[in-house]
């Protein structure tokens, strides 16, 4: 540096070496990703979407300004990816970020809680010191952000789907899944068409207001829907993305499985939620106590056998399970009502990696079945929930009472773990029908129906089988009317069930890479408080006097180096 310095032109070379530099800097950045989950590394899917985009997408982040640590940490991690975002769309991303309560006065600050709370961005209340030296407030923090693209507008939620008592692992889930909440909601904005998903009608499905947050606020409001009559149909239209069989209560005829299974065969998914045994707490309401449930007999065994699975004739129970009013005691001649934990109502759990409910708090079922995979020739089985560590299965005929668990001996028969509720079925599916029609028939299906009679699927297919129609219906409150899906009327908390429905759906209709990046773990790697506080003495010694002999010692030296040199 010295001797070009002494140059004649040596400054100007200089210059020009530095402004290079910037120069490359500018235009081409590269980063390694050294941690084991690398959290930082975009997915494929993310980057092509990215690169793909033909205009703008504006992002308002709503966190900014003096937030708690946790949340602190989540903005910084939006801001980077982000940053990331905005380079590899060059420059089509543009994002800002800002307190949107900031300045407002009390009633202000309620209208935009309420109008963001409509676009789907709900405030948290948390507590976090007013200013340096007082003490804490309680202050609404908005973990979300608005997409503005052309003339459509989007709300996500970075807190949707986890659990609001779970505190820092909440965050750290939300941090996870920052790629997929801004990447799925970009998908969303700027799609021009959507996939259509049909809901199947004929054999008592509900269209009433227990399916309201279901149809109106779920499917027609992120697809395009239609309700398909299946007796007044010839067959079902593969124009249906996606078809949901949703609590029917009537046994299906042959006629309605062909048409189903020739769907299938044709590359139709299908969601079916069935209850195969009635259960229902309304029945216990009016019993005396207790009552037997019996077989609903659809006549679906066979047919989800062929397909790889098989639900039993059982109820399911778990000791991790939301809580319904019970009477404990009476006080004089009033019954003493408490809220206790339910074993029939078991909080359903992702027991793998799986995109579609990992990540997830947990999802409320209601008299749940057992599901069993059987042997399918190419067909591959993923258990999308589970129950807990603590369940059990009451085979037909199962009695449904009160008061189930009466003692510890009870207690101890909760010896099952990871009874299957809900099964992801993938690949080429055989026709139940295979061999059981005649050619001639088969000729005269293909010439009115105007579609071939398929034995085997042409290409791979998807179907997800839930031993639980519950958990896609709702509650309706006397004062509030439908309630959203997966939410306990009583305690009011909303569990993730429409988040599985929507991530389920995803899976069987949208962009699969996308979804993928829900697979993301971030580990928290926290420090031993017990360690800790055993070693504070020999942590402050490091950390405080440590670096200050370092730096006296390293003085001392350099100073007889230089003595030594000058002095001899």
């Amino acid at each position: 540096m010295k001797r070009l310095l002494q140059l004649k032109y040596g400054w100007i070379y200089l210059l020009a070496g530095l402004l290079a530099i910037n120069f490359i800097a500018s235009v081409w950045h590269e980063r390694a990703d050294l941690t084991a989950e690398k959290r930082f590394t975009l997915s494929p899917a993310t980057r092509n979407l990215l690169k793909g985009l033909r205009d703008n997408v504006k992002i308002t982040v709503f966190m900014e300004g003096n937030l708690p640590a946790g949340f602190r940490k989540l903005s910084n991690s939006a801001q980077g990816m982000l940053e990331e975002f905005r380079e590899i769309s060059d420059n089509k991303i543009q994002f800002t970020f800002r307190n949107p309560v900031k300045g407002l006065g009390d009633s202000a600050k309620a209208a935009m809680a309420d109008s963001l709370s409509r676009m789907g961005i709900n405030p948290t209340n948390v507590k976090a010191q007013a200013k340096e030296g007082e003490g804490e407030e309680q202050r609404l923090v908005f973990p979300g952000a608005l997409l503005e693209y052309k003339d459509r507008i989007l709300g996500v939620d970075f807190l949707q789907g986890q659990s609001a008592i779970d505190g820092i692992n909440s965050l750290n889930n939300a941090e996870a899944l920052l790629e997929y909440k801004f990447a799925g909601s970009i998908v969303k904005i700027i799609q021009d068409s959507v996939p259509v998903i049909g809901y199947l009608e004929g054999n008592g499905e509900p269209l009433n207001f227990e399916v309201y947050d279901l149809i109106q606020k779920n499917l027609k409001q992120n697809y395009g829907f239609g309700i398909i009559p299946i007796d007044s149909v010839r067959t079902i239209p593969s124009a249906f993305g996606a078809l949901l069989i949703v609590k029917p209560i009537k046994g299906f005829s042959e006629n309605q499985k062909l048409k189903i299974d020739q769907y299938i065969m044709h590359g139709g998914r299908v969601l079916w939620f069935i209850d195969n045994l009635y259960a229902s707490l309304d029945s216990l309401q009016r019993s005396q106590g207790d009552f037997i449930a019996f077989d609903m007999g659809l006549n679906l065994g066979d047919q989800l056998f062929k397909y790889g699975v098989r639900i039993n004739q059982d109820l399911v129970q778990d000791l991790n399970c939301t809580q319904i009013p019970s009477v404990i005691g009476m006080v004089g001649d009033k019954p003493q009502i408490q809220l206790l934990p339910w074993p029939y109502f078991p909080l359903l759990a992702s027991p793998n990696d799986n995109p579609i409910s990992k990540n997830l708090d947990y999802v409320l079922s209601q008299f749940p079945q057992s599901i069993d995979t059987v042997k399918a020739s190419g067909i591959r089985k993923t258990i999308l929930l589970a129950s807990s560590r603590e369940s059990r299965i009451l085979p037909a005929p199962a009695k449904v009472e009160w008061n189930s668990v009466r003692s510890e001996e009870d207690l101890k028969t909760f010896d099952k773990q990871g009874i299957p509720i809900a099964v992801l079925l993938e690949g080429k599916f055989n026709s139940l029908f295979a061999n059981r029609i005649s050619s001639s028939l088969a000729d005269t299906l293909a010439r009115v129906y105007g579609k071939p009679f398929l034995a085997s699927s042409e290409k791979e297919g998807k179907m997800i089988v839930v031993s639980d129609a519950d958990i896609v219906t709702n509650s309706v409150s006397q004062d509030k009317g439908p309630l959203a899906m997966g939410q306990n009327a009583y305690t009011m908390y909303q569990y993730a069930n429409r988040d599985f429905l929507l991530n389920a759906l995803e899976y069987m209709v949208g962009n699969p890479g996308i979804l993928e990046t829900r697979s993301k773990n971030y580990a928290l790697r926290l420090l031993d408080k017990k360690k800790l506080d055993s070693g504070r003495t020999s942590w402050q010694f490091i950390n405080i006097l440590l670096p200050s002999i370092i730096i006296i010692l390293l003085t001392l030296i350099y100073g007889w180096a230089r003595k030594k040199k000058y002095h001899g």
